[in-house]
């Protein structure tokens, strides 16, 4: 390694590191500065709204690439429904309507017209998607309809912050049409499997997965479940819902068929949705003081090639780096060349830590020399010299080695701030003091339920799958529990 390569590196770090607050200072600032200056988004002039960057949009592009697989792989089909949804559609479903009335937003207008019905921008799909299903279910033949659509929703928040809560944002959801209820039950269970797979495959973000509160489920669904994640400031965050919404919405809109028994029946349906909540997600569980941190599988970038360059051996040291740059792009390798020469290779290796590209590749004259390079991790730092015939072989596994610990310290980090006991007290001094996931007997009470979000802003986030409660009491009131029950604040 070069030695003002050293030098060039200290100067930088001092630069970088001052424009983003340390995350012991004030995680919420941390979380902004990495965003903005990771170039990840920037505000629009409408409260709530945001631009993506292209280095934002390319992490959504890869949560789209891994998850419509997934979804292709489990029978389902991709369409797309209309932005604007009439205001009868909606108001054919009183719960429905009560639950997003407050966030919709509205056209009243068309061009110099004054619209006869006021038509709302989607906030979810199901009332337009469901009058389609009325018209595209005639027969048992016409099941299951498996269909997901990748779009934007708008729901009019009165508190935002970039990704997790926006006023519009970027999802997919899954809206499924099915013969019976067991049919319906089974596809919302692996819908959220689906979720929680690709969170910890791919995201390296262990989830936790349950069933939501009656106070909590999906306005009209029968059932909803959720897989919940634990940021690194100790709050939890909702990554992915499944709804099973049995046959409500077929007796509003009339989602009939006949069946094989040549009875006319209500059809059982289901809806899920993920979105672009899990990049804020993906910054708040690996990221450091220094920036983004990215699991080498989400990573648009996964090795950054950086040259040490010099007047003698400038050109020596490009003419290899670029032919370096081909050969890992032929393994599949997603390699980024940072040659540019207005900036000194410390500046470079501060801008691409910054970043979160998981490996950087330090190739100076020496290093042609003696036939190697430097590689160093962005999730750990630590610095190797490998030789340069031996790094087409050697990066996949250090990448899979890369993944596989950023998970394993995620998980750690969930399983130490987990914990599970009865006693108020103690519960209420950890909300408020510590955070973390804390499980607990609870008697399924709509009243102590909403008694504990007032005594500790914590809410119920979900009730967790093979979980049982120990004890017979509830730790909040003292009536018999019924459920083992996850409680946090959360985003």
């Amino acid at each position: 390694m070069e030695q003002n390569n050293k030098v060039g590196r200290s100067a930088g770090d001092k630069e970088f590191v001052r424009e983003i607050t340390p995350k012991s200072v004030d995680f919420s600032q941390w979380y902004i500065d990495v965003i903005l200056k990771a170039q990840l988004m920037d505000y629009a002039p409408i409260k709530g709204f945001m631009a993506f960057r292209p280095a934002g949009y390319a992490l959504w592009e890869k949560v789209q690439e891994q998850l419509d697989r997934r979804f292709k792989e489990t029978g389902h089909q991709n369409a797309y429904f209309p932005l604007l949804i009439p205001q009868s559609l909606l108001q054919k479903e009183a719960e429905h309507v009560e639950g997003f009335a407050p966030e919709v937003a509205w056209v009243t207008r068309g061009g110099n017209e004054i619209l006869e019905e006021p038509l709302l921008i989607r906030p979810t799909s199901e009332a337009i998607i469901c009058d389609f299903y009325s018209r595209w279910v005639q027969s048992w033949r016409d099941l299951p309809i498996l269909i997901n659509q990748w779009c934007s929703v708008v729901r009019w928040e009165k508190s935002t912050r970039p990704f997790l809560r926006t006023s519009e944002f970027l999802w997919q959801e899954g809206h499924t049409c099915h013969r019976t209820e067991e049919e319906a039950e089974a596809e919302t269970l692996q819908m959220l499997e689906v979720y929680r797979e690709f969170l910890e495959t791919e995201m390296a973000i262990p989830a936790l997965a349950g069933r939501k509160t009656e106070r909590e489920k999906f306005a009209g669904a029968l059932r909803t479940y959720s897989v919940e994640a634990l940021m690194s400031d100790g709050r939890a965050l909702q990554a992915g819902t499944s709804h099973n919404l049995g046959q409500h919405f077929a007796k509003v809109f009339d989602i009939t068929f006949l069946d094989q028994d040549d009875q006319l029946k209500y059809a059982w349906q289901t809806s899920w949705g993920l979105s672009t909540r899990t990049i804020g997600a993906l910054i708040m569980v690996h990221g450091d003081d220094r920036g983004l941190v990215l699991p080498p599988r989400m990573a648009p970038h996964q090795v950054v090639i950086v040259p040490i360059l010099s007047k003698k051996d400038g050109e020596r040291v490009l003419t290899a780096v670029r032919a370096l740059a081909d050969r890992l792009k032929a393994e599949n390798i997603r390699v980024k060349l940072d040659d540019r020469e207005e900036y000194s290779p410390g500046w470079k290796y501060n801008e691409w830590e910054m970043r979160g590209v998981p490996l950087r590749i330090e190739v100076g004259p020496r290093d042609l020399d003696n036939g190697q390079v430097v590689i160093v991790r962005r999730d750990s730092g630590k610095k190797e010299f490998v030789a340069e015939e031996q790094l087409a072989a050697y990066l996949p596994a250090l990448l899979e080695t890369i993944q596989k610990d950023m998970l394993k310290r995620a998980i750690d980090y969930r399983d130490a701030n987990t914990r599970r006991g009865s006693d108020y007290k103690e519960f209420k001094r950890i909300m408020e003091e510590e955070r973390g996931l804390f499980i607990a007997p609870w008697c399924g009470n709509d009243e102590c339920e909403e008694q504990v979000k007032i005594d500790t802003k914590a809410t119920i986030r979900c009730l967790p799958f093979g979980l049982k409660p120990e004890g017979g009491s509830c730790f909040a009131c003292g009536n018999k529990a019924t459920e083992a029950a996850c409680f946090a604040r959360a985003y």
